[in-house]
């Protein structure tokens, strides 16, 4: 079973396609069998999807395919996205946005409930779920991620303002045209929504690692190997039981990479002690890779 595990978390391809389709797939229950049933509008580009699949149909008594139009909307950025960030995540983020307007296609629009603050809350937990699954992954769900990405690697800025004006647009506008209690109901949906992504998705928190190894050189080669991360060593120390001179390493790494750390560990000093303190403070650059 470790061998098999340890592929798993080596094998980079496999990891980020096997958490495009486990997104896709929740993000279109999410989606087919809560919002849509109960008028919930999503946040960013799917909600923008819903608004414009709703007026087709109301004014212009068009049904345009969900998935189709969530996955039209995203080409643009796809292009900006191709040009600003890099071809890598451009195309995972294709297979990311096409799992999701695939399964929305086969997956029948299905109302488990007619109660909306039911609709609301499992939609925006489901949806929390599927698209943090996704950022551990290393993954875009697309949509305005891209351009809050594509902003920060221009600037260095987070831009959380962003999102928060663009769903305020789309919870406003459906409220004016389809009514203020599912505003409400939408708006609350998406606040679920982003407090389950942070509680899935736990690349912001730090981690600080301390090894104590006498195998320093063979320690530092796996984890630089496997994780883009500065290591501090500390030479001479010793051991107050045997007297024996240890080195000390000391990193900074987030909480998704500790099953690297630990696969580097196992195979460059399984005898080391390693010491983990949670939620460290940084000041200072730390690296975020973007794909």
């Amino acid at each position: 079973m470790k061998e098999i595990k340890d592929l798993f978390i080596e094998n980079e391809y496999t990891e980020k396609i096997s958490m495009a389709v486990i997104n896709g797939m929740l993000q279109a229950v999410a989606l087919n069998m809560f919002w849509q049933p109960g008028h919930i509008y999503a946040s960013g580009v799917t909600g923008l999807g819903q608004i414009i699949v709703t007026l087709s149909e109301d004014l212009a008594q068009i049904q345009l395919p969900m998935s189709v139009v969530l996955y039209c909307l995203n080409i643009p950025l796809f292009i900006l996205a191709w040009f600003k960030i890099s071809k890598k995540f451009t195309v995972f983020t294709m297979i990311s946005v096409f799992m999701t307007s695939f399964f929305i296609q086969i997956i029948p629009v299905t109302a488990l409930s007619d109660d909306p603050i039911i609709c609301a809350i499992f939609g925006g937990a489901i949806c929390g779920l599927g698209v943090g699954l996704a950022l551990r992954g290393g993954l875009s769900s697309g949509g305005l991620d891209i351009v809050s990405v594509t902003i920060r690697k221009m600037t260095g800025r987070n831009v959380g303002s962003l999102n928060i004006i663009f769903n305020a647009c789309i919870i406003m506008t459906s409220g004016f045209l389809f009514g203020w209690p599912y505003a409400f109901y939408s708006a609350f949906s998406i606040f679920v929504n982003g407090k389950v992504v942070d509680m899935v998705f736990t690349r912001q928190k730090k981690m600080q690692i301390m090894i104590v190894t006498t195998k320093p050189d063979a320690v530092v080669n796996e984890v630089q190997k496997r994780i883009r991360r500065g290591i501090t060593i500390l030479n001479n120390a010793e051991g107050a039981f045997n007297h024996n001179q240890q080195t000390i390493l000391i990193t900074i790494i987030t909480r998704d990479q500790i099953p690297v750390l630990q696969v580097a560990m196992r195979k460059s000093d399984p005898k080391a002690f390693v010491s983990i303190s949670e939620n460290v403070t940084i000041m200072g650059n730390f690296y975020e890779p973007l794909d």
